[in-house]
């Protein structure tokens, strides 16, 4: 079952170890100052698979809920977006050919399909189960980011705000997707939308001798607390160099303080960050 508080999904977060392709997860999601003031949920939820949160092969998803009241359940639409996005993405990376060309076409064309009819479905499901006077679709708008690896590619796909980093074995940050011009303020896309399937920006990269040492995505919380652009991206490859110095066990002690301070500095909003990384790089 999934968690209505729009928390945290997946396993405690922990130090993970592996020999091969080290691709490891962890993640947080706190609830904004606003919505602690206001005695609100966090409409934000994460969640991975494999839930180890180890494997050669691995997703994860965030997912951001409409504030306003018109979207009296989005706290639960967020869930059921990462959830069945991970679930989709998973299958759907574990069950492929060899052909990379062929694979990427399936990624832009039938992956969005696919992760909103998805969406929809389980949201219906819920619907019909716990009605309510709205309508059904809309109460539950959300937005949706995803990142998939594994040994032979990594893929992004986003609908609506918030951000996805790469950090380079050298440090250097970029993202993956290109901006959309129509996020300006509060206004955003969602899965709730008509032919929301349309409005998914997607990257298909192939790894081949090299990979992204870090991948970060955020909802927009997180971007929203720091003054300047330039802020957040060195968030990217400040967390790389604290991994390579200190562990992935002191990010993931120190994450939800880090996470609670920028709420309460900055946007005041739900923050959800979730941390791909890679550290010893691909398998020679």
């Amino acid at each position: 079952m999934f968690d209505t508080t729009g928390g945290h999904r997946g396993p405690p977060l922990q130090l993970i170890i592996t020999m091969r392709n080290n691709w490891q997860v962890v993640g947080q999601s706190v609830r904004g100052a606003v919505h602690e003031r206001n005695g609100l949920p966090n409409q934000d939820a994460i969640y991975w698979l494999p839930s180890s949160g180890e494997g050669s092969s691995i997703v994860l998803a965030v997912a951001d809920g409409h504030g306003s009241a018109r979207y009296s359940r989005s706290h639960i639409g967020a869930c059921l977006a990462v959830e069945s996005a991970a679930q989709l993405v998973h299958e759907f990376i574990n069950s492929q050919a060899d052909n990379l060309s062929l694979l990427k076409d399936a990624v832009e064309d039938w992956l969005p399909r696919a992760l909103v009819r998805k969406w929809v479905e389980v949201v219906t499901d819920h619907y019909n189960a716990e009605p309510l006077n709205e309508e059904s679709i809309v109460a539950y708008g959300a937005t949706l980011i995803v990142a998939a690896v594994s040994e032979r590619f990594a893929l992004y796909l986003q609908l609506g705000d918030g951000e996805i980093l790469t950090v380079s074995e050298s440090g250097e940050v970029t993202r993956p997707l290109t901006r959309d011009d129509r996020l300006i303020a509060n206004e955003t896309t969602s899965l709730c939308a008509p032919d929301a399937w349309r409005d998914f920006r997607v990257s298909f990269q192939p790894l081949n001798h090299s990979s992204p040492a870090l991948i970060l995505l955020s909802t927009d919380g997180y971007p929203n607390s720091f003054r300047h652009e330039s802020g957040f991206f060195k968030v990217g490859s400040d967390i790389l160099n604290m991994i390579r110095e200190h562990g992935l066990a002191m990010v993931k002690d120190n994450l939800a303080g880090w996470l609670s301070d920028s709420t309460r500095a900055g946007s005041g909003d739900d923050i959800t960050v979730g941390i791909l990384c890679n550290v010893n790089g691909p398998d020679s």
